[in-house]
């Protein structure tokens, strides 16, 4: 296996494999059916704070407290999902019911950086979002398409995470399909490698791409990337690297 290139700049930084581990962390994306089709609910970052003004699920850190006795690194994420979405938004409900569908952990080029467990789950028929006023400064159910028309259109702010979680549940009818198919047997496991593509134009690739070990988005082959552009977010591939639920 080729040993990763260390560029001089990706994203403006230096890649330096010895950083420090990924910080636990775990969201939960809570879905609706409505007239609209299916909704989930999306928080706005203060702008002032990590990540300000990014439109996000539900989630932060798993903190030391998340963790049960048994050290349970599972239980710890459904945990510190539930208790971020009851302290960011007033939304208390089962862990036991969430669904992981996917676990990402991004490239090694900035020294914080978040190693987080998705979480999805039907949200309940009756439910009040109260945001905190503090880390929280907004919220909307919104429907995953609209969501990503608005990115394009410059109107919110979407990481790669998210927008990547938006374009599959968009693919589906109903909060039914999109849980089963998060069901069906395992978590896509995304591990970023970043190609800048021209001055501003970024390529995250996971395992899969056939530019994933090399870093390099120009190498011909299968695709398992997100393209970003100014304008436009653009996804190839299928879920390639999975872990057993």
């Amino acid at each position: 296996m080729s040993t990763p290139p260390k560029p001089d700049d990706i994203n403006g930084k230096v890649l330096d494999e010895s950083m420090p581990p990924a910080i636990p962390a775990a969201t939960v994306v809570l879905l609706r059916d409505s007239d609209n089709g299916i909704e989930v609910l999306m928080l706005r970052k203060n702008p002032e704070i990590e990540f300000g003004g990014m439109w996000v699920f539900p989630g932060g850190r798993i903190d030391p407290e998340d963790y049960p006795n048994s050290g349970d690194t599972k239980q710890a994420a459904r945990t510190a999902a539930a208790r971020e979405a009851s302290e960011e938004a007033g939304v208390q409900i089962n862990s036991e019911l969430f669904i992981q569908f996917s676990q990402w952990t991004p490239p090694p080029i900035i020294q914080k950086r978040f190693d987080t467990s998705f979480f999805a789950v039907q949200a309940p028929c009756e439910l009040d979002i109260n945001i905190d006023g503090g880390e929280i400064h907004d919220h909307q159910w919104i429907n995953p398409a609209e969501a990503i028309s608005l990115r394009d259109k410059g109107e919110i702010d979407l990481v790669p995470p998210t927008w990547v979680t938006l374009h599959h549940i968009s693919k589906h009818p109903t909060v039914e399909s999109v849980l089963a198919h998060f069901s069906s047997g395992s978590i896509d496991v995304y591990r970023g490698h970043v190609d800048k593509i021209g001055a501003a134009d970024r390529v995250i690739m996971w395992e899969g791409d056939a530019g994933y070990e090399t870093w390099d988005a120009s190498v011909e082959g299968p695709r398992h990337r997100l393209t970003m552009t100014k304008n436009r977010y653009f996804f190839e591939g299928s879920f390639d690297a999975t872990i057993s639920h």
